[in-house]
């Protein structure tokens, strides 16, 4: 159990033993009702400015609005999912009324082609980030390690490293659609190029957080814990995984947060521009559609990709509190 888990558990527990029950009392309205307070403020700030703001599609959607939207594409899920059931069933049914009368048949089994629905557009997009993260964790975690290991390497990939690191993903999108449309050529190919595309632009924009951060921790690890693995004459390679890699384990997930954290922004712009399936094509395709509820959809899908950024920051930290020893650097 963490250090969070247990000040959140523990005033609950002395209340129920009686102990200094005022006291924890105070700490319970601290550490729930002050996030609870600024929560309602929040709903009615939005509510007060939602009322006072005419667009061309109509009055701006306030909490209430934007639940009942959620509502809505909760139903839709259903329903598709319900088309898809009944699609597989009947499909069956010929199927196995075909064998019967022709035992020589295989049957075929389509895939059911319908709109994919708000739900799938959300697993879409956390398939593209966590790929182009991971792939971006793979480049710069061993790349800032030997930069880090080298005070010549670390002088001359620096100004390289900040040139590129405040590129936008609208500068690089345009040059990964191309490249991608010149060398993945595929009459069938394993997923498609809009993915790919996302993906790289994505990964392009988020490794310079961990490498950097990577960089300086291996950099700044301890002359003592160096000379030790001079003395124990430890090859390069035992001296990465023994030394290097644990000393620098807190910077390292310092950086590995902010690229996800970069990484979940720059998605939606690229799926945007890419017309990639996931939220950023959703929020694109209800902006372009112009309906009355496309606002409220808007909004719902404001609130789920902020939400979806906060559980998956608290994810890795959750990560990092397992691997590393600087507990201190994870309470936050």
């Amino acid at each position: 159990m963490t250090l969070t888990n247990i000040a959140m558990i523990e005033p609950w527990i002395k209340i129920a033993k009686g102990e200094n029950v005022a006291e924890n009392i105070r700490i319970l309205l601290t550490t729930l009702g002050l996030p609870l307070v600024g929560l309602l403020v929040f709903l009615m700030l939005w509510q007060v400015a939602a009322s006072n703001i005419n667009t061309s599609l109509g009055q701006f959607p306030g909490p209430v609005e934007a639940l009942d939207q959620a509502k809505g594409l909760v139903s839709e899920h259903i329903a598709e999912r319900e088309k898809a059931e009944a699609f597989y069933e009947r499909q069956e049914a010929r199927n196995a009324e075909r064998v019967a009368n022709d035992p020589d048949y295989v049957p075929k089994i389509r895939p059911y082609t319908g709109k994919p629905t708000y739900f799938d557009q959300i697993f879409t997009s956390l398939i593209t980030v966590m790929s182009g993260f991971l792939l971006a964790s793979a480049i710069a975690i061993p790349l800032g390690i030997i930069i880090g290991l080298s005070a010549n390497l670390y002088s001359a990939f620096n100004p390289i490293i900040q040139i590129l690191k405040p590129v936008s993903p609208l500068a690089w999108l345009p040059i990964v659609t191309m490249v991608v449309s010149a060398l993945y050529v595929s009459d069938d190919p394993m997923v498609p190029k809009s993915f790919v595309t996302s993906m790289i632009t994505v990964m392009l924009c988020s490794l310079w957080p961990t490498l950097i951060n990577t960089a300086v921790g291996v950099a700044s690890i301890p002359k003592d814990l160096v000379n030790v693995s001079k003395v124990l004459r430890l090859s390069y390679l035992e001296h990465v995984i023994k030394i290097v890699l644990p000393a620098s384990v807190p910077m390292v997930f310092t950086g590995l947060r902010l690229s996800l954290g970069i990484a979940w922004m720059v998605l939606i712009a690229a799926e945007m521009l890419a017309q990639n399936p996931g939220l950023g094509k959703f929020v694109w395709d209800e902006f372009q559609n112009g309906s009355s509820d496309s606002l409220g959809r808007i909004m719902v899908a404001v609130l789920t990709i902020g939400i979806i950024g906060f559980l998956l920051d608290r994810a890795m930290l959750m990560i990092q509190r397992r691997v590393s020893w600087d507990k201190a650097a994870t309470l936050r």
